[in-house]
């Protein structure tokens, strides 16, 4: 499986090695090993999550609070979707900077999404379909997100999608907004909390 680190550390692309026979394709969608050689602490599956959305649908940006957060590793086992990072940890070297990566059933990517990192989907293609995998469950308390239609955050979201919104995700704040409202991870916050996850790692038995 090949590793690549996008824009701002914390977020890494995997590329599978795709098997197809006569038969349909095989590969490995997900391996701990890699992921955890390249940050240096495990990713503890909690929950696992599987949307189905249609073409234009918008869904984020989200993020959790800090700690715990909620890390992410997102697969596309149908269709094709652009999936989007934004950092929007306060203080953060690259905050307001903006990532993407698509991720289809073609190439078999995936992406991990670190801790206090801003994520958003949008659909491609009908019946598009992402499996989450999540270290830590869903908290209502700690979930917020931004509109993904802030101007400022200049998202590549496709002009020609007729898009698709949660109302929720409609009445999202702005980035401006949130950082005035103090709703955005603190970048020191996120980097404590890395360093803990480190920290609890090195811990572990071998």
């Amino acid at each position: 499986m090949d590793v690549r680190e996008l824009k701002f550390p914390g977020i890494l692309e995997f590329t599978p090695k795709v098997f197809p026979d006569d038969r349909g394709v095989f590969l490995e969608c997900f391996r701990a090993e890699p992921l955890e050689e390249a940050l240096g602490h495990r990713l503890d599956l909690v929950q696992a999550n599987h949307s189905v959305s249609r073409k234009g649908t918008v869904r984020g940006v989200h993020y959790a609070l800090v700690p715990p957060g909620q890390a992410k590793y997102v697969y596309c086992p149908q269709g094709r979707f652009l999936d989007i990072v934004v950092d929007i940890r306060d203080g953060s070297p690259t905050f307001g900077e903006v990532d993407v990566v698509e991720l289809d059933s073609e190439s078999r990517r995936a992406i991990y999404v670190a801790e206090g990192i801003g994520h958003a989907v949008v659909a491609l293609e009908d019946n598009s379909s992402l499996i989450y995998l999540c270290s830590a469950g869903y908290n209502p308390q700690a979930e917020k997100g931004l509109n993904p239609l802030d101007p400022a955050l200049q998202l590549p979201i496709p002009s020609d999608l007729e898009l698709l919104l949660s109302p929720k995700d409609t009445a999202a704040p702005t980035l401006a907004e949130a950082q005035e409202q103090g709703l955005l991870p603190s970048y020191a916050e996120c980097e404590k909390w890395y360093a803990t996850l480190r920290e609890r790692n090195a811990l572990r038995p071998s």
